[in-house]
């Protein structure tokens, strides 16, 4: 009798999978396989399967302390993927619609990293928003490419940073005909998106390639209610946070490529700095969670957006509270909006985001993505519930009615745009002195200053220090933001050139 194997796919966001191969896990089987072997190890890590190492086990489990396993035939090695890891990659890829995928175990910070170097070498251009990780600008530092910044417009009243103009970029693009590359946050961590069709269009009408921060944006690949994805809108390269909405282990992305991008080369630039001792807790995980996308991404998102959309109802009935959503799209700046992002904007209660931040962990035992000076960001993705969403809701209802005081808009804006006279890597490299930070005013910054997160640098290697971003830092550290970056530990002084 003759078995006919039925080829099962699933067509959305105009791409098409084989749910049949995407039930598999390779780098997940190979380890189980492993497992059932218990091969004699002769070999790192060190503490042999946690024999070595009791207090290890006791944290974190026999189990999974047996697979933190070294590379070796049977489980492949991500400098040089041949097999399983090989294999695992090619379902990525075909999951998230890209002609390649890499596994990333330096987390997303080694995905952009990655791009850049790729696309970049010392003295080119590059076009790119000033409010994009610190990552970024690291990559700027190391491969000596020069950032030609298109200023995003700010929101006057929740004070962030917005898109991507279409015309901006433009402009930039036919005033630097010579730049190799345009670069896109979208999402940004609050939920903005450009659009990017229309970017991709412009980058490659001129020869540039389009590479994208999709650092929150994993989700969007898996559902066609949500903004366009980077490859399904044609970008050459995208980093993916599988570990931020897409349910991996922390540490662990994903690089994904067009169909026009050099694979041998981008293999050559990611073994320049991802680690040669790749985790396969990390691996495994990827592969899981990718599997776990491809059978249940589209329903798990539809939950993930009904709830947020939710939470941002009870939010704004509040009062005092402003959770945006699509409701400030406007086509330009604000081409789209991830309506799964939960940001809050609190100044108009007289709390900045990082006093509610404080208050929710402090005084609730809620944990949420960030505070800055203006806003709050809940993280809402596939493990949450309901009940977390009303016990959230609840919290914030509590603090407007014992905390709330008269507003003050005193610092509202989160992003001051940058003067710029020297590059990253010019800046870093040079010798610098430490000025107290109140005297520094006209001189150029030596180091970063930033909240962390979002990771946005309030000033970069290189970039003018003026009277109103000395202003802006002092109030954040007031405040109780996160300061990083700078030598002094306490910010009390800046690294200036000489």
């Amino acid at each position: 009798m003759r078995v006919i194997r039925l080829r099962i796919t699933l067509l959305f966001k105009d791409k098409t999978m084989d749910i049949e191969r995407q039930r598999s896990a390779p780098v997940y089987e190979a380890l189980e396989r492993f497992r059932k072997q218990r091969v004699v190890p002769f070999d790192v890590p060190g503490h042999k399967r946690g024999r070595g190492n009791p207090e290890l086990v006791k944290l974190l489990g026999e189990q999974c302390v047996s697979l933190d396993v070294n590379s070796m035939k049977p489980l492949d090695n991500l400098c040089h993927p041949v097999s399983v890891i090989y294999d695992a990659e090619q379902l990525a890829a075909d999951a998230f619609g890209a002609a390649h995928a890499y596994f990333m175990v330096g987390g997303t910070t080694s995905a952009v990293q990655s791009m850049i170097l790729t696309a970049c070498k010392a003295g080119d251009k590059i076009i790119l928003p000033r409010n994009v990780h610190k990552s970024v600008i690291n990559a700027l530092v190391l491969c000596g490419a020069e950032p030609v910044y298109v200023n995003p417009e700010v929101d006057n009243h929740i004070g962030i940073a917005l898109g991507m103009q279409t015309s901006q970029v433009e402009k930039a693009m036919n005033e630097n005909p010579d730049a190799v590359a345009v670069f896109v946050n979208n999402p940004t961590y609050y939920g903005i998106c450009s659009d990017l069709r229309a970017i991709v269009k412009l980058a490659h009408d001129r020869g540039m390639m389009t590479l994208v921060d999709e650092a929150h944006g994993t989700h969007l690949y898996f559902h066609e209610k949500l903004p366009v994805s980077a490859m399904e809108a044609g970008a050459d390269m995208a980093a993916i946070s599988m570990h931020k909405s897409g349910g991996s282990l922390t540490q662990s992305s994903l690089l994904l490529l067009g169909p026009s991008v050099n694979t041998r080369y981008v293999e050559q630039i990611i073994n320049l700095t991802q680690t040669t001792s790749a985790s396969y807790l990390l691996l495994s995980s990827l592969d899981i969670s990718r599997r776990n996308l491809a059978l249940r991404g589209h329903e798990s998102f539809e939950k993930v957006s009904s709830m947020a959309e939710y939470a941002r109802s009870e939010i704004n009935s509040i009062g005092g509270y402003y959770a945006y959503g699509r409701d400030i799209v406007n086509g330009g700046s604000i081409y789209d909006f991830d309506v799964t992002k939960l940001s809050v904007y609190t100044r108009d209660m007289g709390l900045t985001g990082i006093e509610v931040y404080d208050l929710l962990r402090d005084e609730y035992d809620i944990q949420i993505e960030f505070g800055d000076i203006g806003n709050i960001l809940a993280y809402i993705s596939i493990g949450d519930r309901i009940q977390d969403i009303e016990r959230l809701v609840g919290a914030l209802e509590d603090i407007k009615r014992l905390y709330s005081r008269k507003s003050s808009k005193l610092h509202n804006a989160e992003y001051i745009a940058p003067i710029v006279a020297a590059t990253p890597q010019k800046a870093f490299y040079s010798d610098k002195k430490l000025v107290p930070i109140r005297d520094t005013a006209g001189m150029i910054c030596g180091e970063f200053v930033m909240c962390y997160p979002p990771g946005i640098p309030i000033l970069a290697p290189g970039e003018q220090i003026t009277n109103e971003i000395i202003s802006y830092i002092l109030y954040a550290k007031e405040k109780g933001c996160s300061m990083q970056g700078p030598e002094d530990p306490d910010l009390e002084k800046l690294n200036v050139l000489i």
